[in-house]
């Protein structure tokens, strides 16, 4: 999983509150170039949305994030999704998902997060939030203790910053939702996002492999 994550390199934040829009969003994605969703646990329409995507785009790498809870990962999965996204970091979701076997990220912004997912056997971390933290600065400098942990930044990460956190060798992928904004996905735009999707596509270079 997250090879797959890493070889995209971005990875869409969805917010949807339509059902109905799951699957012309999943096919905007992966005309777009980009066959990933992390379909946020933020609306009733989530879960039915994660099994819409799933079935209608069978290549389509889907997961659920915003989970706060074991049941909550339990239903996203149950839905189709294929990977776990947290916030934050608790340790019973964590464990959960581990015990499962079910790949999992959660979120952390302090060194004492950072030690507490370590203690689970985590070792890819989501940075949130990415820019009010202090962006790719702030995240080098708590990177660099851990050699061991690769990044997942997102939250406040757009196209015009974007490029800063991949050229960091120890982020995987990045977060972000401006390939698919939320009133795009309510108004069914779904032509603007297959464009924005393939021209974020496009932008991504490979990392520099700046820092250590």
């Amino acid at each position: 999983m997250t090879a797959r994550l890493r070889a995209l390199r971005l990875l869409p934040v969805i917010v949807i509150d339509d059902a109905a829009a799951a699957a012309p969003l999943a096919h905007a994605l992966t005309e777009g170039g980009l066959p990933a969703a992390e379909v946020t646990l933020r609306t009733a329409a989530a879960a039915e949305a994660i099994r819409r995507m799933a079935d209608a785009s069978p290549d389509l790498l889907v997961g659920a994030g915003t989970v706060l809870t074991t049941k909550q990962a339990d239903d996203a999965l149950a839905a189709g999704a294929r990977f776990i996204v947290a916030p934050g970091f608790n340790r019973a979701v964590v464990e959960h998902c581990l015990g499962r076997g079910v790949p999992v990220y959660p979120g952390v912004c302090t060194p004492t997060e950072v030690e507490a997912a370590l203690a689970t056997g985590v070792q890819v971390l989501k940075f949130f939030p990415a820019e009010p933290m202090g962006g790719v600065k702030f995240l080098k400098a708590i990177a660099a203790p851990y050699g061991m942990v690769e990044w997942m930044p997102t939250g406040g990460v757009t196209v015009d910053n974007v490029q800063g956190y991949l050229d960091f060798k120890k982020v995987v992928a990045c977060g972000g939702s401006w390939m698919a904004p939320q009133d795009a996905i309510a108004s069914g735009d779904f032509e603007r996002i297959r464009a924005e999707t393939a021209r974020a596509v496009r932008g991504v270079r490979e990392p520099a492999a700046v820092g250590g």
